[in-house]
């Protein structure tokens, strides 16, 4: 793994309904994520937050896409800072905010990559569109945007559409889907382990399938964490609850064979609310799986 790291926060809670995740980012900087990379020998620069329109001067609109223009804005500008940082020579973690902003993260990675991998952690597909969302929440949509799938404004932030194709992307721990993504899901045929396929086969079978399944043919690989990926006990400051969810272990496991394998060049962690969260717990959460990804070991 790239010795050099770049910390970026986004603040962003204008993919979803629920306020606070805003605070995510300083949230994990609370938790010593800087810090937790240097001990382990890391050069970490934190290079602070990209600026977020505040949800009080949101523009409405009518295509049941919620925020959209400043959706767009944020995740154009977080597109050109993670490219930047990866045409810099150095790794770039992103701290969340929401889920959209995926949509910026991939988009500057994928500019440096022919075939880009993605593992998407989540309980939740991200496979919306304004068509298909029940809720009008982008942070339902930055998986289909970043496969080129949904409105033009969001799928053609970064200049170019798709990002990432179906073929080189897991998704691992959902156990929540609206009609829209399943059908999705059966007509591109993307590769997902729900919560079912966890518990039958067990993590390591998963995580060795996956790592597998991600790196035939790609020449990078993006991991996406979103914190609700974990069950709500283990990750109560979250915005989308779903119980049955990833173990505090199995996500530990899932991050250290993440690390034995060598593969992730970027990553990001998202949907830490400390607003709904018990005395940080969720983002020291976040925080102690980066550690595991990035090889922290207890012998």
């Amino acid at each position: 793994m790239n010795r050099k790291v770049s910390i970026l926060g986004v603040p962003m809670d204008l993919g979803q309904g629920r306020r606070g995740v805003d605070m995510g980012p300083s949230a994990m900087r609370y938790a010593n994520a800087k810090e937790r990379l240097e001990k382990l020998g890391f050069e970490v620069k934190d290079l602070g937050d990209i600026p977020v329109p505040s949800i009080e001067e949101r523009t409405s609109n009518e295509l049941n896409l919620k925020c959209l223009d400043e959706v767009v804005e944020v995740n154009q500008v977080l597109a050109d800072r993670v490219s930047e940082i990866v045409a810099g020579g150095s790794f770039p973690l992103i701290l969340g905010g929401d889920h959209s902003i995926a949509i910026g993260t991939i988009a500057g990675v994928a500019r440096h990559y022919k075939r880009l991998g993605v593992i998407w952690f989540d309980a939740h597909g991200d496979l919306n569109t304004g068509e298909t969302s029940p809720s009008g929440n982008i942070h339902g949509m930055s998986l289909a945007v970043s496969l080129g799938i949904g409105h033009e404004r969001l799928t053609g932030i970064g200049g170019y559409a798709p990002k990432i194709k179906p073929e080189n992307v897991v998704i691992i721990g959902v156990r929540e889907l609206d009609e829209g993504e399943k059908h999705l899901i059966r007509e591109i045929g993307l590769k997902v382990y729900t919560m079912h396929e966890v518990n039958r086969l067990g993590m390591t079978k998963v995580m060795e399938e996956a790592i597998s399944h991600v790196t035939q043919g790609t020449d990078g690989v993006h991991l996406s964490l979103d914190l609700d990926g974990l069950d709500p006990h283990d990750a109560p400051g979250v915005g989308t609850p779903v119980i049955g969810g990833l173990t505090y272990r199995e996500s530990h496991l899932a991050m250290e064979m993440l690390a034995e394998a060598d593969i992730i060049t970027s990553a990001e962690f998202v949907e830490v609310n400390p607003i709904l969260d018990h005395s940080n717990k969720t983002a020291k959460v976040a925080v102690a799986l980066m550690g595991s990804l990035f090889g922290e070991k207890l012998l």
